[in-house]
This record gives C-alpha cells, sequence and structure tokens, in this order.
C-alpha cells in the first residue's frame, strides 16, 4: 500500500516538492538533525548565503564577517550532516545547498523571523 494517496504518478527522476509521508521516527529524528544545523547564528547565515548560489569559503568568510577558521569548521559539519554540497574550481572549493528543500527552508526560517520582528502580518 502506498504511503502517497491520491497522487499522480511521476517518473522516478522527477523531483517533488510536496511529499506526502507520515512522519516516523526515523524521519522525524533526520529532520531534527537538519533543523539542529540550522540553530546557530553564524552557520543559519551561512546557509543563508548560500541559499542566494554557490560562494567560496572566502566568499562566506567576507559575508559572515567571521574568521575563516570559524567558518571552515561550520562548513565542516554542514558537509558532513549532508546539507550543503562541494566541488573543486581550480585552487577553490565551492560550496553550495544540496537541494531546493534547503534553499526553500532557510529563506521562509528568515521570513518568519522578518516577521516576527517587524510585526508584519502572517500570511499563508
Amino acid at each position: 500500500m502506498s504511503s502517497q494517496p491520491n497522487l499522480p504518478p511521476r517518473a522516478a527522476e522527477e523531483p517533488s516538492l510536496v511529499h506526502a509521508v507520515a512522519p516516523g521516527t526515523e524521519l522525524l529524528e533526520t529532520a531534527a538533525g537538519t533543523l539542529r544545523m540550522l540553530a546557530e547564528p553564524t552557520r543559519l547565515h551561512l546557509l543563508w548565503q548560500l541559499a542566494q548560489g554557490p560562494k567560496t569559503v572566502t566568499e562566506l568568510t567576507t559575508a559572515a564577517q567571521a574568521p575563516r577558521t570559524v567558518v571552515s569548521q561550520h562548513l565542516a559539519k554542514l558537509r558532513l550532516s549532508g546539507i550543503v554540497d562541494t566541488r573543486k574550481d581550480g585552487r577553490h572549493v565551492i560550496y553550495s545547498l544540496h537541494d531546493g528543500h534547503l534553499i526553500r527552508l532557510i529563506q521562509e526560517t528568515i521570513n518568519h523571523a522578518d516577521h516576527k520582528i517587524t510585526g508584519e502580518p502572517v500570511h499563508d
């Protein structure tokens, strides 16, 4: 029996934005692990930068206004947790977010915080 009732069939390689799943223990633990990675201001700032597009460590260090060693440590944690990907470009390592779900999660988290701070009315 399918865990995705009433959803039209889709090709295996076609990504989806919404997953109709019942959150079991493994799924909840994995989701909580992702949220724990976001729950640190410097990491969240780095992730917000990456939500705008791929960046080098130098670009991220400048944007975060943090020491390179601090940024590198955070990026290592994010890479090990599978949240960011890397690729080499000559002598540079380019960091990017792993997928669109993360981009939307980070953008919505920042937008939600902006609503809380500015008092802008909430919306659907």
